[in-house]
């Protein structure tokens, strides 16, 4: 059985490097694709699942904007079974300040040159939301296209969705990207901040073991 992976915004696989799955699997991880100018979020979903077998069964895991993007895979390539971390299950679960984001049309206004460089100040501000005590925080995400990011967080704070009761939810109990007091998971990670599938890998791999057999 294949399981397609895909990281969160920006994010390479070494925030899930530490996972364990069962060795029965196949893990496929899939690359970020880069919107093309002016791309639907429906043809960005369709491209992204090109490389998806729909000929067996397969299971998807999504981390953080990468659980969106499963969910929405799984309407045009429906999964044997769909598990998101660090990730919401409807629009109903976005934070106040990505509800205050799609109202403001911030993400929209501000220039295309503010997402091409990380500051100082900003760096600070993505480590006390991320985990406050990752230093490295910034290695983990490689895919730095001004145009991609811009794009992604429009994509995020516009994103509406019905909940699939099928998807698996796993949050950290102090994730400030995504806040447990919005959801109702399946799995909650103690202590757990959005990079809990690195910093809590141990407990993440166990569910995994569980769900995906």
């Amino acid at each position: 059985m294949k399981v397609y992976v895909i990281s969160g915004l920006g994010a390479d696989f070494k925030v899930l490097e530490k996972l364990k799955f069962n060795s029965n699997l196949e893990i496929v991880f899939i690359d970020w694709l880069i919107p093309k100018s002016n791309e639907t979020f429906k043809n960005y979903v369709s491209r992204m699942a090109e490389t998806i077998s729909i000929e067996e069964d397969f299971y998807l895991l999504g981390y953080s904007f990468g659980g969106i993007l499963v969910q929405e895979i799984h309407k045009i390539k429906p999964a044997k079974k769909i598990l998101i971390l660090g990730c919401i299950k409807s629009d109903e679960e976005k934070s106040f300040v990505m509800k205050a984001g799609k109202m403001t049309k911030i993400t929209a206004i501000l220039p295309l040159k503010f997402y091409g460089a990380i500051p100082a100040e900003s760096y600070g501000f993505i480590r006390r939301i991320f985990d406050s005590k990752n230093s490295n925080i910034m290695t983990y995400f490689r895919v730095r296209d001004p145009y991609y990011l811009k794009w992604s967080i429009q994509k995020i704070i516009e994103w509406k969705m019905e909940k699939i009761p099928e998807v698996i939810q796993i949050l950290g109990e102090k994730d400030l990207v995504f806040p447990l007091k919005n959801s109702h998971p399946n799995y909650v990670i103690k202590d757990g901040t959005h990079l809990f599938p690195l910093t809590k890998n141990k407990e993440v791999s166990e569910i995994l073991a569980k769900e995906f057999i």
